[in-house]
């Protein structure tokens, strides 16, 4: 089975203190360096997503969307 274009797959081994290396390819590719705060998103159903380091700025974007002064 081919894996399409953009689409990537890699492994990572859990430490004894819960810590995972993010793949150096990974990091590379999705511009991911040293001291970068990650987020995880977790579905007990789904499993466990990493986003893209932008969607931290969307995530905020809509969850404050308001304008100044709409505060209640």
């Amino acid at each position: 089975m081919a894996i399409p274009e953009g689409k990537y797959v890699w492994s990572a081994t859990v430490g004894e203190k819960g810590q995972i290396v993010i793949p150096k390819q990974a990091r590379e590719i999705f511009g991911i360096k040293p001291g970068d705060t990650v987020l995880l998103l977790g579905d007990i159903e789904r499993g466990i997503a990493i986003p893209p380091k932008g969607a931290f700025t969307e995530l905020f974007g809509v969850a404050f969307a308001g304008k100044k002064g709409d505060e209640q």
